[in-house]
């Protein structure tokens, strides 16, 4: 009897994406990573008391940014990202908000 070695099967490496349906968005995934990034930048400014300037204004432009790239998202994925950067960009702009506001104290 003829002996047959198989090859394992070999899987693809698992890899991130924000294109799960195969096609290319390349606008909505620079500005989905953008709304994801001023979310963090709002959320760590805000627990800095001295600086609620730029929280607060960073976490405003993430929120009302985030809620637009929601509205012309395409993939789950960016959605899922999207919803974390318009959350962390809400507690930042409100820590910010609580310290001081948007313009400076005199």
């Amino acid at each position: 009897m003829r002996q047959v070695t198989t090859r394992p099967t070999e899987r693809p490496s698992p890899r991130f994406t924000l294109n799960t349906d195969g096609g290319r968005h390349p606008l909505t995934n620079f500005l989905t990573v953008a709304t994801l990034m001023l979310g963090i930048m709002a959320f760590v400014t805000g627990f800095i008391v001295d600086s609620h300037i730029v929280a607060s204004w960073v976490g405003a432009l993430g929120f009302w940014g985030g809620l637009y790239v929601q509205y012309i998202s395409v993939t789950t994925a960016q959605r899922c990202l999207i919803i974390a950067g318009v959350v962390t960009s809400f507690v930042g702009m409100a820590l910010g908000v609580a310290h001081g506001g948007f313009v400076p104290h005199v």
